[in-house]
């Protein structure tokens, strides 16, 4: 008896310790439940706004997913379209060809995944209330576009007119690309241009030194330095020593025709003039230099060249 009751006990032991093990191998921890029911917690309508988001926008940018699914959601808030995301992507014309219809690939879980965060509330800030968008890049001529975001190789738009709000600032893709953040589009709507960014330090260019200059440069300058007139400069006057001039002043016409100009080795290029009375003129000859030098008598500078 005793050995029929103990296996008894075991056996509902075992029963009693199975589901927990059980369930506990099944779905694993709560972040992975989580994770394993969010993609399809809202059913046909994150599947919808999936495929909108998948076939319109590039595949691997989240940020235009985003706004693509802001748009529909703007559409099914806005009354003028159907209540019904299924509905808003499916009407006829609206969005890509097939939409509702082909297969997703490669992107579908983070189409899902960006789905979800839309129904659950999240917006793209920027696209705002804007219910329109075309391919980035193209241009048309009306002139009631207002463009609030450039997001997923799409350019996002308002329908602004211009007859009713002769005053409002439309915004071009050009302006909304440069602004590139929603603080610069509101800056552009009060018709105040939005501030630079300050510079980065990686930004900042480093300054370039002057380059060098070319032999030929150097040249041509040197050459046009040389043309340039130069200021004149007053005459020079080479003084004599107060002795020599007293003694060599002529005092008579007789004095004056003796002077005899002779070479002078202390200053190369220049004559001097001796003055002294004829009669008394004797030349030394000088054995090393062949200069002769007045026995009496001082030397004036003259400006003649030597010979």
């Amino acid at each position: 008896m005793k050995t029929i009751r103990s296996s008894r006990r075991l056996s509902l032991s075992a029963i009693v310790l199975l589901p927990p093990l059980a369930l506990a191998g099944c779905v694993g921890t709560g972040t992975e439940l989580e994770e394993a029911i969010t993609p399809l917690s809202y059913g046909p309508s994150q599947e919808c706004l999936a495929r909108a988001m998948y076939f319109e926008s590039n595949r691997s940018s989240e940020s235009g997913m985003l706004a693509v699914g802001t748009v529909v959601m703007n559409r099914v808030n806005s009354g003028e379209y159907p209540k019904d995301v299924c509905a808003v992507v499916a009407q006829p014309k609206q969005f890509a060809p097939g939409v509702m219809t082909r297969t997703m690939g490669a992107g579908k879980d983070l189409a899902m995944k960006t789905a979800h965060r839309v129904l659950s509330g999240e917006r793209h800030e920027p696209v705002r209330d804007a219910r329109f968008f075309h391919t980035a890049g193209l241009s048309f001529p009306y002139g009631n576009m207002h463009y609030t975001a450039i997001a997923g190789g799409n350019a996002f738009y308002e329908k602004v007119s211009r007859r009713h709000r002769p005053d409002f600032k439309h915004a071009s893709q050009a302006e909304v690309a440069a602004a590139g953040a929603s603080g610069a589009i509101d800056g552009m709507r009060q018709g105040v241009t939005a501030a630079a960014p300050a510079p980065t330090a990686a930004a900042i260019k480093p300054v370039r030194k002057p380059a060098e200059q070319s032999p030929f440069m150097a040249m041509w300058n040197g050459l046009a330095r040389k043309d340039a007139p130069k200021p004149a400069s007053p005459p020079v006057e080479l003084a004599a020593p107060a002795a020599d001039v007293s003694v060599a002043q002529a005092t008579t016409a007789k004095d004056a025709a003796s002077i005899t100009p002779v070479a002078d080795a202390t200053l190369p290029g220049v004559t001097t003039a001796t003055a002294v009375p004829a009669a008394e003129t004797q030349i030394a000859a000088s054995p090393s230099t062949g200069n002769g030098l007045a026995e009496r008598g001082g030397r004036v500078a003259s400006p003649t060249p030597r010979p």
